[in-house]
């Protein structure tokens, strides 16, 4: 059976849309869509406008490696009379420098830099470089000076130092899982920015190249001569802090056992080329004992004959992959350890670049 064709009134539009406005119409809805599904994206990833304080300030740096977007945090002490520090947060795997999930949230620097009289730095990964917003420090194409992430990073890292009038001889980097592991890179492909590098559940330089089924057929002598060598002409001894989770499933604590060793290795090497205990440093530790509501852990310094620090590391116990700290606001927080951000920043202010 077949069907008459509709009537139609020669005198007005058909009754039903066109097939090319049809197309029109979805081709109008797809986009409205993507636009949406872009703006939650980038609320998520890099915040939204009132989200940001009065003395926020979101930037957008561009270099031959590529754009990356970072908010700065200034503190009231900014006001031309004295060249400030500047502490550079690096946030971990399924985090953002200041929109959902913030590295910004997590630390509360924004407060400590109030008190203390320092600038902050928070870059956002995005996920076009990385689909779960990790930093690559895996990736051997990032672990280098004047290529990818590293030179994305220096170079916030010089241009906020220019824009905001900032003391280069107090510039610091802190981060948090991948984001330490890029804090580490960093240390090594420009030491001549940081004066210092805070490592939370972090690794070694070069740590790609070590089988967690077998760690020991890679010593970490072995990273630390890479390191050595990426530093170049540069090299100088960049002090490092590690916090590391004693039940830390993520990064196990064997990695934060290896980067101690690691970045001894390192700056050893530093001092004359040798891996001869040239620095003769001295290992001090001591306990903190658990409280009610408060982990236990212990402190240990490596330190040079002049008393300059090497290496100083926290190990926390009953603390998983997190940062520590009574105050921090995000997933990966443990409010029974000891406050990092408080820890990172009275490391950075005794070890100024010389």
């Amino acid at each position: 059976m077949t069907f008459p064709p509709s009537p139609v009134d020669t005198d007005m539009e058909p009754t039903r849309p066109s097939r090319r406005r049809w197309l029109w119409i979805v081709s109008g809805t797809l986009a409205i869509v993507v636009a949406a599904v872009s703006l939650g994206v980038a609320a998520l990833q890099l915040g939204l406008p009132w989200q940001m304080g009065e003395n926020d300030r979101n930037h957008v740096y561009e270099g031959a490696a590529g754009s990356q977007r970072y908010q700065v945090h200034l503190p009231p002490q900014h006001d031309g009379t004295a060249r400030l520090p500047v502490v550079m947060a690096i946030h971990g795997c399924a985090m953002t420098g200041y929109g959902w999930n913030s590295m910004k949230s997590t630390t509360q620097f924004n407060s400590l830099a109030d008190r203390e009289g320092f600038i902050v730095v928070y870059p956002t990964q995005l996920i076009s470089r990385n689909v779960i917003a990790c930093w690559n420090s895996a990736d051997p194409r990032h672990q280098q000076r004047h290529t990818g992430e590293p030179a994305l990073l220096a170079g916030v890292a010089r241009e906020v130092v220019q824009k905001y009038d900032a003391d280069p001889a107090r510039v610091h980097v802190a981060g948090a899982s991948s984001g330490a592991g890029t804090a580490v890179i960093l240390g090594v492909t420009y030491p001549d920015v940081f004066a210092t590098v805070t490592s939370v559940a972090g690794g070694e330089y070069g740590l790609n190249q070590v089988d967690p089924d077998n760690p020991d057929a890679t010593p970490p002598l072995d990273t630390a001569r890479q390191g050595w060598a990426q530093m170049g002409d540069r090299a100088r001894r960049v002090p490092l802090l590690v916090i590391q989770g004693e039940q830390d499933e993520v990064v196990p604590p064997l990695v934060g056992t290896r980067l101690v060793a690691h970045w001894t290795a390192v700056n050893d090497l530093v001092d004359d080329g040798l891996p001869n205990d040239s620095l003769d440093p001295t290992t001090k530790t001591m306990s903190v004992p658990g409280a009610a509501g408060r982990h236990a852990y212990t402190r240990t310094e490596i330190t040079a004959p002049d008393g300059s620090s090497i290496v100083e590391a926290y190990r926390v116990q009953d603390m998983g992959h997190a940062w520590p700290g009574p105050d921090g606001d995000g997933k990966y927080t443990d409010h029974a350890g000891p406050d990092a951000s408080a820890i990172m920043w009275e490391f950075a202010e005794r070890n100024p670049m010389s």
